[in-house]
């Protein structure tokens, strides 16, 4: 018997999603920062056992709204409500867990299995863990909760076993080798904006978009050239930086983490350019992979 099934991560910013689907697929496929709206798309990574195939989904975190993008990266999170096997809701020990009612009405009344996630455990006492949980327990009754703490893998074993045996039976989705749904390119334009992310501030890791415009892989090495995308005239300046400096910095450290993922040497090339107002421009948004249809 074979079992197969859709898991999907959901939950407001920030409460540690990417950390949690990185550690149980054991590969770095969701980029990480202290940073809300860090993940914009929704990211599948795929882990194989000999009888079953666990297709977990990272998504967005829930927030309301204030420009198309947003819009867009609350469509893929309402699209993991649609087609999980087991939902995954996930929250933490200092999460407003109210602060998007709505969305967590629709999980309350999700078919599949839901297991309640309460992440960064380690970062709270026994005492507040368990009014959590208690709270938990009348506000998602229908839920099963897991304490846990992703970033040092506290409980995390006792969740996947349990994700295991909720498995519908089923062949597999995906061949058995494969370990994403995403191409080579997006995962070199990750790296480089979680890089961004780190090392600017404010408005500006949020304008950003980034594009892989040639990607040319020989035999000892990957050469790539990348576009850095910003929506005004200033903020390319800010992204360059005295002397090109900060973008050289951004450089570097995407070229460190590009040859540790594909384990190759890389020639990285970055460029900057204006595209104006593209997070509210639907063309541009499609053209960027934003769009759902």
């Amino acid at each position: 018997m074979h079992r197969s099934g859709f898991v999907n991560i959901v939950g407001n910013p920030n409460v540690g999603k990417s950390t949690l689907m990185n550690r149980l697929v054991g590969e770095r496929l969701s980029i990480i920062t202290s940073k809300a709206q860090t993940t914009r798309h929704r990211i599948m990574g795929i882990v194989n056992g000999e009888d079953f195939q666990i297709v977990f989904s990272d998504t967005p975190g829930v927030l309301r709204p204030s420009y198309k993008l947003q819009e867009q990266m609350l469509d893929f999170s309402k699209s993991a409500l649609v087609d999980a096997d087991i939902l995954l809701y996930m929250t933490d020990v200092q999460d407003d867990a109210l602060k998007n009612e709505e969305f967590l009405t629709k999980v309350k009344s999700n078919k599949a299995h839901i297991l309640l996630v309460i992440n960064k455990i380690d970062l709270t006492t026994q005492q507040t863990l368990n009014s959590l949980v208690d709270f938990w327990k009348k506000t998602l009754p229908n839920a099963e909760i897991f304490p846990i703490s992703a970033q040092e893998g506290f409980g995390t074993e006792q969740l996947m076993k349990r994700i295991v045996e909720l498995l519908p039976e089923c062949p597999p989705f995906f061949d058995k080798d494969q370990l994403t749904d995403k191409p080579q390119k997006f995962f070199v334009n990750e790296i480089i904006r979680e890089k961004i992310l780190l090392n600017y501030d404010k408005e500006i890791p949020y304008s950003v978009e980034v594009e892989v415009e040639s990607f040319k892989e020989e035999d000892k090495i990957i050469r790539i050239r990348a576009n850095i995308y910003v929506e005004r005239d200033s903020q390319k300046g800010i992204i360059i930086g005295h002397q090109g400096k900060s973008l050289k910095r951004v450089g570097t450290q995407a070229r460190q983490d590009l040859e540790a993922f594909f384990e190759k040497q890389i020639y990285l090339e970055l460029y900057v350019k204006v595209d104006r107002d593209w997070r509210q421009n639907n063309a541009r948004l499609r053209h960027y992979g934003y769009d759902l249809k």
